[in-house]
């Protein structure tokens, strides 16, 4: 998930770290080099979100993560995406 600057300042916010520190323990280069992403789990999913409660930053979760899957969605995401419910 993309993450822009008003973004990552929310999230620190909410899990209570300083920004810096959200960005160097907490988000990844995107592959074309042009932002910052959440990283993910080996499996693919969000390091915020598990099965059993669902996403830790429900409140600020980013607009990526808001507009998913009206807005944006992938062949056979119903299969793989455990989050579309929260």
């Amino acid at each position: 998930m993309r993450v822009d600057d008003a973004e990552i300042v929310k999230i620190a916010a909410f899990l209570g770290v300083p920004e810096a520190d959200f960005i160097e323990s907490h988000t990844i280069l995107t592959a074309d080099r042009r932002g910052l992403s959440l990283p993910e789990n080996p499996d693919g999913s969000c390091e915020y979100f598990s099965e059993e409660t669902g996403c830790r930053i429900q409140p600020v979760k980013p607009r990526q993560c808001r507009d998913f899957p009206l807005k944006w969605n992938f062949p056979g995401w119903e299969n793989e995406c455990r989050g579309e419910k929260n």
